[in-house]
């Protein structure tokens, strides 16, 4: 799992845009190393929030937002009637499916992010009040959007993860290249 990026990456602006993207992955992937799936459902601090539902979270996320830029439909609907199944594991889900899942999310990402013409190029966004107010976005914006939903989340998995059995991020590192 990347824990750092790579200097080489600097040259390329799409490598080192995706390269900071992984690394931020690496973090709430690292969350739930040795977590059984209840372990990783539980919810140990004032928060709602569960390494599990973070990682189904993150991966939906993603997808939609790539989706959205291709010109598609999110794979997942949400709406006010199921927003927050966003953020537990549901129906036979595991988190090693959710993992797997945005294993596939992430090499998609990817794809898209190195085929477009330029990361200038722009896409809609839905006229609702919660997305940029200006309708359009740059792929360059998009990758930068997942950088930031996704470290967002990653401190909060650190968090969590430190409530549950008082590991840290460094040691979750050190548990990982073992």
């Amino acid at each position: 799992m990347v824990t750092h990026v790579r200097a080489e990456a600097q040259g390329d602006e799409r490598g080192a845009l995706l390269a900071f993207l992984d690394e931020q992955r690496g973090g709430i992937r690292r969350a739930v190393l040795g977590l059984t799936d209840e372990q990783a459902s539980s919810r140990p601090s004032a928060s709602q929030l569960s390494l599990a539902g973070l990682v189904k979270h993150v991966a939906e996320v993603e997808q939609g937002w790539v989706a959205r830029a291709r010109g598609e439909e999110p794979a997942v609907r949400r709406d006010a009637s199921n927003w927050h199944e966003c953020f537990v594991l549901t129906d036979g889900e595991t988190v090693a499916s959710q993992l797997a899942y945005w294993e596939k999310v992430a090499a998609g990402t990817e794809d898209f992010v190195r085929s477009v013409p330029s990361l200038d190029d722009t896409f809609a966004l839905p006229d609702q009040p919660w997305f940029p107010p200006e309708g359009r976005v740059s792929m360059r914006w998009l990758v930068l959007h997942l950088i930031r939903e996704t470290a967002r989340h990653a401190g909060h998995a650190d968090i969590i993860r430190e409530s549950l059995d008082g590991k840290t991020a460094f040691e979750l590192v050190a548990l990982a290249e073992k």
